[in-house]
């Protein structure tokens, strides 16, 4: 191949997907898929022995997740572009992901024609984001919620007591209390459930 094609890695935790996009990608000419990984923590790796022009990574993988694994590759590997393709279109992760070096992010049932542009555009130094998403995210704004009532309605999404999220924060009960009490009155949740559903579907917390 020349060597105006570009080399793509593909990171994604199911592999029929990850599969799809790999055969879509690589029927374009000017498009080559040299790795696959499907766990954020293979990026790096991967990307230092394949040495890819753009990594497209999903959001929710295990290791650590898409958004954690685009500023890990641009720590690392600084010229590499990142596009976030993603089942989960939530604003907030739009604004995570390009605040983590991301150059695009696209949702999954995107046509495969513009998926490959995207690919491309992203490849020349431009950002593309989902006008739809884009839009949302503006309307949405950033999250209301500080840094640590993030982690505490984050962990709360186990169902664990007071008790149990105040041993795992190393916090005392009275924090846990007072922090979910706030992001509750932030989000406008009834119920600590109710609160992080409301941050999830706004994508005001990280992936799981």
């Amino acid at each position: 191949m020349s060597g105006d094609v570009i080399r793509v890695l593909l990171a994604d935790d199911q592999a029929m997907v990850r599969g799809a996009l790999a055969a879509l990608l690589n029927l374009e000419r000017d498009i080559e898929v040299v790795a696959e990984v499907g766990r954020g923590d293979e990026v790096v790796p991967a990307a230092g022995r394949a040495t890819p022009d753009v990594a497209v990574i999903d959001v929710e993988m295990p290791g650590v997740d898409g958004i954690a694994a685009t500023r890990l590759l641009r720590a690392a590997m600084p010229t590499v572009r990142v596009l976030i393709v993603t089942t989960f279109g939530r604003p907030g992760f739009v604004r995570q992901a390009m605040a983590a070096g991301a150059s695009g992010f696209v949702v999954k049932d995107t046509p495969a024609r513009q998926l490959s542009d995207a690919v491309r555009r992203v490849h020349a130094g431009l950002r593309v984001v989902d006008g739809a998403l884009a839009l949302e995210s503006l309307s949405t704004g950033e999250s209301p919620l500080t840094e640590r009532e993030t982690d505490v309605l984050r962990a709360s999404r186990s169902g664990a007591t007071v008790t149990e999220l105040a041993r795992s924060l190393h916090l005392s009960e009275g924090t846990v209390r007072n922090h979910l009490s706030a992001a509750m009155g932030k989000t406008g949740g009834r119920t600590r459930a109710e609160a992080a559903r409301i941050a999830d579907e706004n994508g005001w917390l990280p992936p799981t």
